[in-house]
């Protein structure tokens, strides 16, 4: 007897769904508000428009540009055609864009007005065919409205393998050259059936994203998911502290993912204390160790607030604190999703005991296929077992719960001691005075590396190293202390909201 098989092309899932309820809201943006049958008909007709153009399958197909519904219309269009979509950081220079888009082969790009200045002068450097732009007349860039309107839709989408690609996405690109992650459609769709085991979901959620959607977490921890599940989604154009806490009231939104700087920011809004928080379901943190006393920051507003852990290459749901263990748990990255596993080992690659740190493990059919163009890349990520090796340092706790500690490249060795600068962070977030703070190793010639804070403190405060190594005392080991501290007005981060280490022992050298 031939059994159906499960079709697993991403665009074709969305596409399926608006033929189900395309009387629901799919998307709010900026006062736009899209049903789910408009926002296919949008898809469908801009699939025509990009093979009208040249795309084929396999073909790549980049956007470049802040959270707008093109970006989101993009992906799903270059899907239903069997094409591959590149999301490209907003955030980087012409430069850095080039050798991404070349290196990618991007045959049709898409690019904000704003971003237009940026790319335009390297045009003649890059390798596209085509040239679209998202929201408005631009002379010499194909304007995507226009003729969207003018495409008549496909009739749906290509067939494709759980293998096939679906997205390449840089990773940040924090020290050397960015790399590009291939995930297949059976890598988002696997990650989707896992969040969903995980924490549900249903039609009637209202999924809030203000974390960029070049970035993985912004892009696949909740929101591909509310298409598939039929939930509506308020996109706002970049992060702004204050308009998210007006829109959590506005839309009654429940769920959010985010890095821990953005909901650190958010506490620290005058209406945080004020705003209704009544609707949310669950917080989800994850792109950083996360402090407890965020945790309890929000705990004590009411709100499940949950870690999770996740990389762009494992698409990019890792481990998941589910609310139930929010209190009892506090400070974990969860367990593993029900289709994945993980384990820690040594730097021989075996596994260690319950409690013993080591670098992070993965294994599930969320794992990239590889590295684009990277074939040594791959080989020194993905070992002969499947496993994929995150670069992190952590440990499993007796129950099986994760908890981070830190990147194995972050780690700081101060007299022989192994430091982990997330741990020192969490205690020093405890200070009053503290807004932010980083930790990092600075070459010592007495301790090979001083255990180095650099802080950020809260209008009106002041510190000195000796009170902080005062405070610290109460919660840290002597040698864990921070022999130096530097005080600066905000630390720089990423778009993903990660906080540049590399650039913070570049400006500590000079």
């Amino acid at each position: 007897m031939n059994r159906p098989e499960i079709e697993p092309n991403f665009a074709g899932i969305m596409l399926r769904r608006a033929e189900l309820n395309p009387e629901r809201t799919a998307l709010i943006f900026e006062g736009e508000t899209l049903l789910y049958g408009e926002f296919a008909d949008r898809v469908k007709r801009q699939a025509t428009l990009l093979r009208e153009a040249g795309v084929c399958v396999g073909d790549r197909v980049g956007y470049l540009g802040f959270n707008h519904p093109a970006l989101l219309e993009t992906i799903f269009a270059a899907q239903a055609l069997g094409a591959v979509f590149v999301p490209l950081n907003f955030r980087l220079t012409a430069e850095e864009l080039t050798f991404i888009i070349n290196d990618a082969g991007v045959h049709s790009l898409f690019v904000d007005d704003e971003l237009q200045p940026v790319i335009g002068p390297a045009r003649d450097k890059l390798c596209c065919h085509q040239f679209f732009s998202s929201e408005s007349e631009a002379e010499g860039w194909r304007y995507l409205a226009t003729e969207r309107a003018a495409a008549s839709p496909i009739a749906g989408a290509v067939s494709v393998d759980m293998h096939d690609l679906a997205v390449i996405m840089y990773t940040s690109g924090t020290t050397g050259l960015p790399k590009g992650a291939m995930l297949t459609h059976g890598n988002l769709l696997w990650n989707n059936i896992n969040a969903t085991m995980a924490f549900g979901g249903g039609r009637e959620d209202v999924i809030l994203t203000a974390a960029p959607l070049f970035h993985i977490g912004g892009l696949n921890v909740m929101t591909l998911h509310s298409f598939h599940v039929g939930s509506t989604l308020v996109l706002l154009r970049n992060f702004d502290p204050a308009l998210v806490l007006e829109n959590f009231e506005r839309y009654r939104v429940t769920h959010m993912f985010g890095a821990p700087a953005m909901f650190l920011f958010m506490s620290q809004q005058p209406q945080f204390a004020d705003t209704d928080l009544s609707s949310i379901k669950t917080i989800i943190c994850g792109a950083a160790p996360v402090p407890e006393s965020l945790i309890e920051l929000w705990g004590a507003r009411g709100v499940s607030f949950c870690q999770g852990y996740g990389l762009t290459e494992t698409a990019p749901f890792s481990a998941f604190l589910t609310p139930e263990w929010a209190v009892s748990k506090l400070g974990s990255a969860g367990q593993p999703p029900i289709f994945s596993d993980t384990r820690i080992v040594n730097t021989e690659n075996q596994p260690v005991a319950c409690g013993e740190r080591g670098e992070i493990c993965l294994r599930g059919p969320n794992i990239m296929k590889g590295y684009w163009n990277r074939p040594d890349a791959t080989a020194a990520a993905i070992d002969s077992e499947g496993w994929f090796h995150s670069g992190d340092i952590g440990y499993v706790d007796e129950d099986g719960f994760l908890f981070i500690c830190d990147r194995l490249k972050d780690m700081v060795i101060s007299g022989g001691e192994n430091v982990y600068p997330a741990e020192v962070e969490g205690a020093l977030y405890k200070h009053e005075a503290i807004a932010e703070v980083a930790v990092i190793g600075m070459p010592d010639e007495k301790w090979g590396e001083a255990v180095t804070a650099i802080v950020a403190l809260n209008e009106g405060c002041t510190l000195t190293i000796e009170e902080l190594r005062e405070f610290a005392g109460a919660h840290l080991a002597r040698y864990k202390l921070p022999l130096r501290l530097e005080l600066v007005d905000a630390l720089p981060r990423n778009p993903a909201g990660k906080v540049l280490k590399f650039v913070l022992k570049e400006q500590m050298a000079d």
